[in-house]
């Protein structure tokens, strides 16, 4: 084996929700990577947040895994272990160094900024954006308000914590009783549409919002925003550049999770049928919204286009899915980057912005 190669570990799995969907995008990015290039290893990681090392082929990203305690690993946070720790039983550990992380974790401790601040710590260049931008993409009540402050245009919507519906739910439904139909009641923090109901009448309105305090401690209603669903890819870290528009177009209640990834059933339109100036506007609103969080390396812009020809950006998603049917690679292909090469482009961009930071002095006597 080649010593040049470059060792990429693939994270997948871990403690979230979104758990199976990771599977799914972790295996076609595996598929994707140039093994001519590049040493990959999958990195699997449990519901209960334990590491392993998996094999290095397919059958890694499979439901079924035999997980033994030779292949336990620990992401050490001191940069002089270069990546991780292996278990090598009775409580030692050998080095097991990376170049490169391809984080493929969608949702909680994976794409909210806890992981790309362990990797931050470790000096561990890594794929996606960091630590600030992840974490202000996953919670969706913090990301609004950033939009905003920037001069983007989002929807109505109200928000609130679990622990005063728990306290005084009437007051929270007495609230929402009024505001106009639909609503759409969600965990501020997961994606994928997991603990997302719409809500058409208000007699479904307090199991919505049980439904969606059962994976958050804060959470979002939204209104319903009448218009067409176009979600735009953005690709690069200060000079990044965007996607041509995609649309979905919903036969579902709307875009859920089992339409997203089991369904099937969802039209993704690509390239959008659009005007000129209106494929613009969805995508100078989407890099701003990059701007406005951050971002580096990809994330996806969802946004609606309205009877009025204005864009409502929706939100920001800092790792978006990876699979057969995502949007992601699909807007890039139609874009004229392959799915092999926008992998190449991703792993340069996180080389490129972990030279940048290592730039930054952190010793005062030597300035």
């Amino acid at each position: 084996m080649s010593s040049d190669k470059l060792r990429i570990a693939i994270l997948y799995g871990g403690r979230s929700a979104e758990h199976e969907v990771s599977l799914r995008s972790a295996a076609s990015v595996f598929s994707a990577l140039d093994k001519k290039k590049y040493r990959v290893t999958p990195v699997f990681i449990t519901k209960n947040g334990a590491w392993f090392t998996r094999p290095e082929d397919l059958s890694s990203f499979g439901s079924k895994k035999h997980l033994s305690e030779k292949d336990r690993l620990i992401l050490s946070p001191d940069p002089a272990h270069k990546g991780f720790l292996r278990s090598k039983g009775d409580n030692c550990f050998e080095h097991f160094p990376i170049d490169v992380v391809f984080p493929v974790l969608h949702g909680t401790f994976g794409e909210d900024g806890t992981l790309q601040g362990l990797l931050d710590l470790a000096d561990i260049p890594y794929v996606g954006c960091g630590t600030l931008a992840s974490a202000v993409g996953m919670d969706k009540i913090v990301m609004k308000a950033v939009f905003r402050d920037i001069g983007l245009n989002v929807g109505p919507f109200h928000w609130f914590y679990r622990s005063e519906w728990r306290q005084d739910p009437d007051r929270i439904v007495q609230e929402l009783h009024g505001r106009p139909l639909p609503l759409f009641v969600k965990p501020a923090n997961l994606g994928s549409s997991v603990g997302i109901n719409k809500v058409s009448n208000f007699s479904d309105l307090e199991k919505a919002i049980e439904i969606a305090v059962s994976y958050d401690r804060k959470i979002l209603v939204e209104h319903g925003v009448a218009g067409r669903e176009l979600e735009v890819s953005v690709l690069g870290n200060e000079s990044a550049v965007a996607s041509i528009p995609g649309e979905v177009v919903s036969h579902a209640t709307f875009y859920n999770y089992e339409e997203k990834y089991f369904q099937n059933t969802a039209e993704l339109i690509i390239p959008a049928k659009l005007t000129e100036q209106e494929t613009q506007m969805a995508k100078k609103d989407a890099l701003m919204a990059y701007r406005a969080v951050d971002g580096s390396g990809l994330a996806r812009v969802d946004m609606f286009l309205t009877p009025d020809n204005e864009i409502i950006v929706n939100e920001i998603n800092t790792l978006p899915g990876f699979t057969s049917v995502s949007m992601y690679p699909k807007l890039w292909e139609a874009s004229g980057l392959p799915y092999s090469q926008l992998i190449d482009k991703l792993i340069s961009l996180a080389l490129d912005r972990h030279r940048d930071k290592t730039a930054i002095v952190t010793d005062r006597k030597t300035v």
